[in-house]
Formats: C-alpha cells, sequence, structure tokens
C-alpha cells in the first residue's frame, strides 16, 4: 500500500511541475477536456485555460483564475478584438494552440479560429505569479498580456493607461458585458451606466477627475491615480495586514461597484476561505449622479437602496409590481395588474384603480406633467383619472404635483427624498390578461379580418375569383399594351443563363425534392453540375396558359434587371417548348415563415435587422427600379433567408407591373389572409400602399414571433393588429414581447417598431407611409429622430362597404 501511495504523490508531483512550467514552448497546446486543460502559474497561485462555465458543462471559458482560492475566482477572460468586444466562448472539442510563428490561436472543434490576441512572433508564453499571463520575445519583453487587455478585475501590480477600460459581468455567474463600465481617460477615471448589449455609454455615475497618466494597484495594495504632475490620488485607501498572507483583487462588479477585495491564503478549512471588501466606490451607488438615458442603477420601474452593513445595493420593486426576471434583477419589474386602459372613464377608473403611499422613494426623470400650486387630493385625482399616469409624487412644502408615466427610470430609497409618492395599482390587485378597448371598433374590425380570412380561404369564392380573373383579364394590374410571348433566350436581352430542360431535370434529380409550392408552380431544390456544386432553387410553372405565360415574360423580363442585397436573385431560365422555368439562388435558411411561428424565438437585434431589411427590399421594387412593381403578396412564406439570415423577398416576379408615370390600378383580389389591405374589398384603386400594408403585418409578427390572426388566443389578442394597437395606446407594449429578455431591454426600440407598423395598417391608404418613410423610421441611424404617434383607427370599420 505505502509503494502505491509513493508512486501516486510522485505522479501528482511530477504532473504539477509540468503544469507549472514557467515557459509554455511554441507547438503547446491546450483542450477543454482532459489533463491539459490549463497552464500554472510557477507558484500554483493562478491558472490559464479553459474554465468550465457555471450552470453549462459543455461550454467554457478562456480565462485567468485564483487556482488555490476555493471559489477558483475569474480574474480575466478572453473577449473578440471588437471596437465594442463580446466573450468568446467555445464547446467540448475546441483547442487552444500557441503555433510554430508565435501566434496563440483558439479554434473550435470545425477547427475555425474564434479568437487570437493579434500578435506573432512570440517565442514563447508564460502564467506568470502575478495573475498577467503573456506572450514574450526573445528578449523576455511582453509581446501581449492578459493585463494590458483586462476584463472586469486587476490585481496588483497591473497598471491601466488611458484608453483600457473594465466592463463588468451582466450579474456573477454570466460573464457577458455587463452595464457598467470603468473608463479611464486622460481628465481621470469615470463610471459609467451601459446600454447592454451595445457598449452605448450613457452618463457617468461616478468620478474622480484630474490630468491622469495612469490607474496603478500597486503592490502594497493601494489602487490610485497619477497625475500628469506625479501626484497621486488614492481611488481604495489599501489593505490592512501583509500582501504574503492574502490574495487580492479589485473588480467592477454587476451592480456597479468598483471594489477591492482581499482572501486568506492560508486557511484551516477551504470551505471557511472567502473575498471580504476592503474599500469600494462609489460610497453609495443609489445616491450616484443621475443618467439621462437608460434605467440607472436598477431596471426600470425598480429602486435602489444600500445596506450599509455589508455595503451592498440592493433593487426592489414597489407594490403589487414583481421582476421580470428574479436572477437578473437589472430587466426591472413589471405590474402585477393590467394596467388602466385610455378607454375607462373617470368613474370606472376610480372604481378600478387606487394610489397607494410610498415614502422615501422616487424615479426623479419619469415626469411628464406637473401641477402647482395644488392640493394632495386633487394631485392623486389627477393621475387616477390619467391612463397615462403610473406614479404621483407630490412634495407638501411648495404644493407641487409631479405625474410620470412608465417605464420608470434611476428609482431610488433614501432619507433625503422629501416627497411623498403615490404608485397607482388595481383595488382588487387583478392579474387578468384582458386589454380594454374600444370594443365596437375591435369585434368589428375582428370580423372584418376573420371574414376576409374565411373569405379568401373559401374554394367557392375563389373559384369565382379566377373566373373573374379570366373573363376581365385584370388579375393584379393593367398593362398598357401586350406583352409579347417569349420565343427564345435572345428576345430578352438580359445577363442570364438560358438552361436547357435536361440540365435541369439532372440536377434537381428528376424534380424530387419540393422546396415550396405557389400559385406559379412548384419550386424544387437542385445542384447544378458546375466546378461549385452550385446549389439552385427552380420554379417550374405546369400548365401554362395564355396569362400565364405573359406573367412568365414579366417575371424573366423584370427579375433580370433587379437585383438588390434583399431581394433573392435570378439566375436564369428554361424555356423549351411549353416548359417554362426559372432558376434562382438557393436560399439556405428557408423562409422566415418557419423561424418566425417555430419553437426558437429569434434573436430581437437578427428580428429587427430582418424587418429593415424587408422594408429596403420593398423600397427597390417601389421606388428605386426602372419600372415600379408591386409585389401584392408579402407574407413571411415569401421572405427568403440566406446563411447569414439576410432577408431576402421572393415570388415578386409574378406581381404585375406598373408603368413609371401610373399611380395605380383597378384590380382583382390577389394576396393571402391576414395580410391583405382592405382596399382590396372595395371599389377603389390598388396601389403599392398595400404592399406597405402587408408588411405593417409582418413588422408586428416580427416584433411578437406570432400570426397575425391565432384564433387559439385569449380573445382581445385573436387578431394581432388589433392588440397591438390596444398595447399601443395604452403604453403596454411590453406585453406584445412578454418572456422576450433582449426585447425587453430594447423597449423604445420596440415601442418606435410597433409605431411604424400602425402607421403601415392605416385603413386609408393615402395615410400609409412610403416605403422610403417606413425604412427611414426603422432605421435608427437615418435622421428620423422620433416617430409620431399613428392615428387611433377607431373609424375603421365606419368607411367599409
Amino acid at each position: 500500500m505505502a509503494p502505491l501511495l509513493l508512486l501516486s504523490l510522485l505522479l501528482l508531483l511530477s504532473s504539477t511541475s509540468l503544469q507549472a512550467q514557467q515557459n509554455i514552448t511554441l507547438g503547446s497546446s491546450l483542450t477543454p477536456e482532459g489533463p491539459s486543460s490549463f497552464w500554472l502559474s510557477p507558484s500554483g497561485d493562478f491558472a490559464f485555460g479553459f474554465r468550465p462555465i457555471e450552470g453549462n458543462t459543455s461550454s467554457y471559458l478562456l480565462a485567468v483564475w485564483f487556482d488555490k482560492t476555493s471559489d477558483k475566482t475569474v480574474v480575466w477572460y478572453a473577449k473578440t478584438n471588437d471596437p465594442d468586444p463580446v466573450l468568446v466562448h467555445v464547446s467540448s472539442g475546441s483547442q487552444l494552440l500557441l503555433n510554430s510563428n508565435g501566434a496563440l490561436s483558439l479554434q473550435d472543434p470545425t477547427g475555425t479560429e474564434v479568437w487570437n490576441p493579434r500578435v506573432v512572433g512570440a517565442v514563447y508564453a508564460a502564467m506568470l505569479n502575478t495573475g498577467n499571463f503573456v506572450l514574450a520575445a526573445a528578449d523576455g519583453s511582453t509581446k501581449w498580456g492578459t493585463f494590458n487587455n483586462p476584463a472586469d478585475t486587476i490585481l496588483p501590480t497591473q497598471v491601466l493607461t488611458p484608453g483600457m477600460k473594465l466592463r463588468s459581468r451582466i450579474i456573477p455567474t454570466d460573464y457577458s458585458n455587463g452595464r457598467f463600465l470603468l473608463d479611464l481617460q486622460s481628465i481621470g477615471v469615470f463610471l459609467y451606466t451601459v446600454a447592454v448589449p451595445s457598449g452605448k455609454m450613457y452618463d457617468y455615475y461616478w468620478s474622480m477627475a484630474g490630468n491622469t497618466t495612469k490607474l496603478v494597484f500597486n503592490a502594497t495594495g493601494m489602487v490610485y491615480i497619477t497625475l500628469d504632475n506625479g501626484t497621486q490620488i488614492s481611488v481604495t485607501s489599501g489593505v490592512t495586514g501583509s500582501m504574503l498572507d492574502y490574495y487580492h483583487r479589485a473588480t467592477l462588479d454587476p451592480d456597479g461597484v468598483f471594489r477591492q477585495y482581499r482572501c486568506p491564503k492560508k486557511v484551516s478549512n477551504l470551505s471557511s476561505q472567502a473575498w471580504s471588501v476592503v474599500d469600494f466606490k462609489p460610497p453609495n451607488i443609489c445616491d450616484a449622479q443621475l443618467t439621462n438615458d437608460g434605467s440607472g442603477i436598477c431596471g426600470f420601474n425598480s429602486y435602489c437602496t444600500f445596506n450599509g452593513r455589508n455595503n451592498q445595493s440592493i433593487c426592489l420593486c414597489p407594490e403589487q409590481y414583481s421582476f421580470i426576471d428574479e436572477e437578473r434583477k437589472y430587466k426591472g419589474c413589471k405590474p402585477d395588474f393590467q394596467p388602466q386602459s385610455c378607454d375607462l372613464d373617470e368613474a370606472a377608473a376610480s372604481m378600478q384603480f387606487k394610489l397607494i403611499p410610498m415614502n422615501s422613494v422616487d424615479w426623479p426623470l419619469a415626469d411628464y406633467e406637473e401641477y402647482s400650486p395644488i392640493t394632495k387630493d386633487q394631485c392623486q385625482q389627477l393621475c387616477l383619472t390619467d391612463c397615462f399616469c403610473a406614479v404621483a409624487v407630490f412634495h407638501d412644502q411648495d404644493n407641487t404635483c409631479w405625474k410620470k408615466k412608465m417605464p420608470l427610470s434611476n428609482g431610488k430609497m433614501g432619507d433625503n427624498v422629501e416627497r411623498t409618492l403615490f404608485v397607482k395599482v388595481r383595488k382588487n390587485n387583478s392579474t387578468q390578461a384582458e386589454l380594454v378597448g374600444s370594443n365596437k371598433w375591435k369585434e368589428d374590425k375582428k370580423n372584418w379580418i376573420l371574414g376576409s380570412s374565411l373569405f379568401l380561404g373559401s374554394s367557392v369564392l375563389v373559384n369565382i375569383l379566377l373566373t373573374s380573373v379570366i373573363l376581365f383579364g385584370t388579375y393584379c394590374t393593367i398593362t398598357v399594351k401586350e406583352i409579347p410571348s417569349l420565343q427564345s433566350s435572345n428576345n430578352i436581352g438580359l445577363p442570364l443563363k438560358a438552361f436547357a430542360y435536361a440540365e435541369l431535370e439532372k440536377a434537381t434529380s428528376g424534380f424530387q425534392e419540393v422546396l415550396g409550392t405557389g400559385a406559379s408552380g412548384i419550386v424544387y431544390k437542385g445542384q447544378l453540375q458546375d466546378d461549385l456544386g452550385t446549389y439552385i432553387a427552380v420554379k417550374k410553372i405546369d400548365k401554362l396558359e395564355h396569362e400565364t405565360e405573359k406573367e412568365f415574360t414579366v417575371e424573366v423580363q423584370t427579375i433580370g434587371r433587379t437585383h438588390h442585397k434583399n431581394l433573392v436573385r435570378l439566375l436564369g431560365f428554361c424555356n423549351e417548348g411549353k416548359e417554362r422555368l426559372l432558376v434562382y439562388e438557393f436560399m439556405t435558411n428557408g423562409s422566415l415563415n418557419q423561424f418566425l411561428f417555430g419553437d426558437v424565438r429569434l434573436e430581437w437585434n437578427l428580428r429587427a435587422q430582418l424587418a429593415l431589411g424587408v422594408a429596403r427590399g420593398l423600397l427597390y421594387l417601389h421606388e428605386e427600379c426602372s419600372t415600379q412593381i408591386i409585389h401584392c403578396d408579402i407574407k413571411p412564406q415569401n421572405i427568403l433567408l440566406d446563411g447569414n439570415f439576410t432577408a431576402k423577398i421572393s415570388d415578386f416576379g409574378l406581381a404585375k407591373l406598373l408603368r413609371t408615370n401610373q399611380t395605380q390600378t383597378n384590380t382583382g383580389i390577389r394576396g393571402t389572409r391576414g395580410y391583405v389591405a382592405p382596399e382590396w374589398f372595395k371599389s377603389i384603386g390598388i396601389t403599392a400602399k398595400v404592399d406597405v400594408y402587408s408588411f405593417g403585418v409582418i413588422l408586428l409578427e416580427l416584433i411578437c414571433c406570432r400570426r397575425n390572426v391565432e384564433l387559439e388566443a385569449e380573445e382581445d389578442q385573436k387578431i394581432l393588429t388589433d392588440w397591438a394597437n390596444d398595447c399601443y395606446r395604452c403604453g403596454r407594449v411590453d406585453f406584445l414581447v412578454e418572456g422576450d429578455d433582449e426585447a425587453i431591454l430594447n423597449l423604445m426600440k420596440v415601442e418606435r417598431f410597433v409605431a411604424v407598423a400602425l402607421w403601415c395598417l392605416q385603413e386609408d391608404p393615402t395615410m400609409r407611409p412610403t416605403m422610403l418613410k417606413v425604412t427611414q423610421m426603422l432605421d435608427e441611424a437615418a435622421a428620423v429622430p422620433t416617430v409620431p404617434t399613428p392615428p387611433d383607427p377607431s373609424s375603421f370599420v365606419s368607411s367599409l362597404p
């Protein structure tokens, strides 16, 4: 038994010695799993390598951590080299390699490089006893080190120079970019709140000003800034006790406080080892300077209170409110009741709602109306009867009343708050989910939408429509003159490839794999026998009638001249005998329909980009190509996604064309139920505004990730366009994105998009914006600072025939 123990001890010492080697040679590598997952410093205090992410055993950080503390505290983690760096994490099977050319490369399981420090020519790497992992030159100088690229923590002997930053984590267990930033500038050190997930900095909430040359965490445990005249100004007061007996770090914590910590190196029981706070800034973050944008220190509708006993800030919700996410409290609070509808009269509002007082609490920047002089009772009554008012504040000394609306920002609790605050809640604390609106308008509009859906879905009426099309030849548009039939590729004069039918039959394996079907024919997947093995989508138009042949001619002539990032590109065609086929680029990710209404919700930022992409594609069709094109059937099935999830409009070749000097055309009904503009059911001309209406529906579907018509939904939510209008009028667009954390964090943008959609959905086509205006309103980079409030379509039904 003794020899076995001795052998085990020797193997352990040998393994530790190998891991703790001072110089890491070229060609060395690490993997997330197995014995070679990290490199130790010679002292064994620090490790550099792969660290499993808490709660996700198959995902890893590339990190530096204290290896001898009980929690193995992480002090550095890799981020991208972008202007706004984001967290890098990899899965099992990844590899970190110190290449023979002296470059460090992190590769995913496929061998694709996902991170590198952009340094070559190192002759070795080292995990130093200071906690700095370095790539070193032949003379021992540092070519790159973690100390020069900090995450959220600095260590003794580490120096920051102007331009270097610390970014907090979002929560202690999630290393993604958080809501706070320490920025060292030439004029001082500043703490900022940041818009997540971007790097947009709001106003700073704490600072230490001066002509600064560096921020130092020195070997004696003091953090200070050095001015250009040599003066040192302490940021923290330093530590007590020997640096030899304690580990030290200073971290910008997820709550926005910059804290200096120490942890005993020697303890009798490892479980008793813990970090304790030495000093922190600001002294009370709840009283820190207000930010004009964003939610402030805590989330929207939440308020901050400071616990001096443990030096912690705490975020709380008012009565009858609760956190959107208990673990991620920065997301703010939501009411546990249905907020007041703007359709309630004063008597009904007084019966259903009440105001409850709160002392020493305030949201200073949410005011939208002020009254003075006024009594406290009048102040409460004014808020109670105002559907926008969520909170009233009364100041006894000067008899002033302020009304506040949601979302409430910069909330705080403190003894220095001298005003009385009243929060509006329901008397019965109801959690009902219905939205009260204009019942007549909603019921009539619902009947119209459901009726139109049934109308378009009825096979009898469809046959009548098709008969009308044949008799009057007015399917989608009137053309000024007869379009000549397509006889051969030479008549087209377009830079499109003329495919032989046999070539396409071979490419599609006999037209076996169906991608989709439409009114004009079936679409098949194929692969060309070229050098690249190009995948294609082939639309085969069967049973070609005379009118259909003209549509085919129009499509080829138009799409061949139409090129835009957000339109599906036509590669070629086939015109042999009675065979009419179109060859398109293949869209790897299929249609938006399968992603938008599937089990997995697309990220909010991606959905916003998709909406803007579709808008730009329609803008091109309506205003920028040589001949105006009205699509007439905009729906998620006709929006395809390439490998980069770029939205591309398809099937627009079958929409009829308008000459540039024409403004409208009379037509038979075209389109898909749920997306059809109301003018299709009237004796008025059809313009490009029908596409604008359909886009408005799709925009709401992109916002909410649900179909426009869902008969299984609650009564007031069956018709998405109705529900969205109600939520917008009541100031509760957050209901539309409930459970969507990213969208909740971007409520201002969500509200902007909903407003644009409601403009697009105006019953009167002349009230709808052009796609140029829609694009400008959606694109925050354009010169449209705000979107005006769209008219409430309360008279919508009265104008229907």
